[in-house]
């Protein structure tokens, strides 16, 4: 007896904790797999593209933050727009003044309304038109001096037109030299005009404004009177044409603007009107 009151002849093992009853509507079913805590990465390492309970749960309130912000000043998101007239901070892209003039109007616009004229072709090369007039300026201008003329009909035509077809290319490239100084002078005196325009409207000026005394050179010879004072009348015009040319092709005053152009004047003085004296 004594050993059953002292708990002899029971099962003396510690008594097994029973299980907890899982609430109402739960399965009390243990998981097989043993459940894992998620650890919030450091900061600084946290991944993008994560659900929202696996991410920083301030993540959705910053980025709310940088939407907000993206537009104020020094935020401004980066986009791309075509903008003809370049982009901020940068010179704009030179804009042609006016339409291109035909050939017809080009020649009768310089000597009719120039201003105007070299406004609108400002921008816009004239090749085509310069090298044809200043080419055929060239293959008359020789029976212009009389002595040049004399050798010419008197020589026969195989020599005579090699002779006069070297002229002709010798006014084109003197043409052309001579107009690339004026562009560079025109530049450094701080013209912004493109250097095509310039070269070519510069060679169609020398070619025309010399017509006159040419016309009458070759009836008259270039001894005459009335040729001489052509010759000094169309120089003065030429330097007059020069000047306006400059000045609206480089946005140059007209003091630097005859500036620009004298070294091409005095070269048509040595070379065409001196020359007939």
């Amino acid at each position: 007896m004594a050993g059953f009151r002292n708990g002899r002849g029971r099962d003396n093992r510690p008594p097994q904790q029973q299980p907890q009853q899982a609430p109402y509507g739960y399965n009390a079913a243990p998981s097989p797999y043993p459940q894992q805590q998620w650890q919030q990465p450091p900061q600084g390492q946290q991944a993008y593209g994560e659900p929202e309970y696996f991410g920083d749960p301030y993540g959705g309130q910053q980025h709310q933050q940088h939407a907000a912000a993206a537009n104020n000043p020094g935020h401004t998101q980066m986009f791309s727009v075509d903008d003809p007239y370049g982009q901020p901070g940068q010179a704009p892209a030179p804009v042609p003044t006016g339409l291109r003039l035909p050939w017809k109007a080009l020649l009768s616009g310089i000597v009719l309304r120039p201003a105007d004229t070299f406004l609108q072709m400002r921008d816009h090369a004239v090749w085509g038109p310069a090298l044809i007039v200043t080419f055929l300026y060239g293959l008359l201008a020789i029976f212009g001096f009389d002595k040049a003329r004399e050798e010419a009909l008197n020589a026969t035509i195989s020599t005579t037109i090699p002779y006069v077809l070297m002229t002709a290319l010798g006014f084109v490239l003197g043409g052309l030299i001579l107009g690339a100084v004026t562009h560079t002078l025109a530049r450094q005196l701080g013209g912004d005009g493109a250097w095509q325009p310039t070269v070519g409207l510069s060679m169609l000026i020398m070619s025309i404004t010399d017509a006159p005394r040419l016309v009458f050179a070759l009836f008259l010879g270039g001894e005459n009177g009335l040729v001489q004072v052509l010759g000094w009348a169309t120089w003065l015009a030429a330097g007059a044409l020069f000047t306006v040319m400059v000045s609206r092709s480089h946005d140059l005053p007209w003091p630097k603007a005859l500036g620009a152009s004298a070294i091409q004047l005095v070269a048509l003085l040595s070379l065409i009107k001196l020359g007939m004296l």
